[in-house]
């Protein structure tokens, strides 16, 4: 019987009845061990995404970023992933995790993300901010308050250490330890020439040196934004101000499978 203070469970099955069969199946196995299902995810203690690292992504932010609650992913196929840590194939991994007296988190870090001084959003994997439009995009880049650069280019990317895997390690940005609490600074396309001058090269800043975008008004660019795998539309962006969140969110932590383990296993 689990003793541990996680009694509860929510499973976010966003292909309904694709995923059914494994979804009742799984609700029987955490029943077994002393953590019942929930209707509603505010009442989990844990919250299971059935699929790939899309839907670990999606149930964390359908459930608003939550850090009171442990997050666990559980694939329904062969691929392998960053975020999701168990298969639903091979039932006693899960079990021994889940059967612990305490069990053993891990913290992730968070983007936070203000667009023209409204409300922040968060993102665990990345943030982009792209032209819109066949033509780069200008816009002053600050840390802090210090003017660093002029960027002219395709765009900017925001990464965390685990988003640094993905979009990111395909523009040459660094793979970074998630125990290191910064974020990755990644140029898209930028244009260096003897009129427009950027680094060149992505860089790390950690939470107490926040990023400021400053989009160039003289066109109207309407860029692109993202958070994570969801679009984001705000047609006049003027400003917008990106740093590492005083919120984590909590991931089951296992033996032989860091984030050192499953960049082997994608990457070499």
């Amino acid at each position: 019987m689990n003793n541990n203070i996680y009694k509860t469970v929510y499973f976010f099955a966003p292909h309904g009845e694709e995923t059914r069969e494994v979804h009742d199946e799984l609700s029987d196995i955490f029943s077994r061990h002393g953590i019942e299902e929930v209707a509603a995810s505010d009442d989990a203690d844990i919250i299971a995404s059935i699929g790939g690292d899309g839907e670990f992504l999606q149930s964390v932010r359908k459930n608003n970023f939550r850090d009171d609650c442990v997050y666990l992913g559980i694939a329904v196929d062969d691929a392998n992933y960053f975020y999701v840590d168990f298969h639903y194939r091979d039932i006693k991994t899960l079990e021994e995790a889940i059967d612990q007296d305490n069990l053993d988190v891990r913290n992730y870090p968070l983007l936070e993300v203000s667009i023209n001084d409204n409300k922040p959003s968060y993102c665990l994997n990345e943030f982009t901010l792209r032209s819109s439009i066949v033509k780069t995009i200008k816009m002053d880049v600050y840390i802090n308050d210090f003017l660093f650069e002029q960027f002219n280019g395709d765009g900017i990317l925001v990464a965390t250490p685990t988003g640094s895997t993905g979009y990111n390690k395909s523009l040459g940005g660094s793979v970074i330890d998630p125990l290191i609490h910064a974020m990755q600074v990644t140029e898209l396309a930028s244009v260096n020439n003897n009129t427009h001058r950027t680094l060149g090269t992505s860089f790390l800043l950690n939470k107490e040196r926040p990023l400021t975008l400053l989009i160039d008004k003289n066109l109207d660019y309407y860029p692109i934004m993202s958070l994570d795998n969801e679009a984001i539309s705000v047609r006049n962006t003027e400003k917008v101000e990106v740093s590492i969140s005083d919120k984590l969110i909590k991931t089951l932590k296992l033996k032989d499978n860091t984030f050192w383990h499953k960049a082997q296993r994608n990457f070499l």
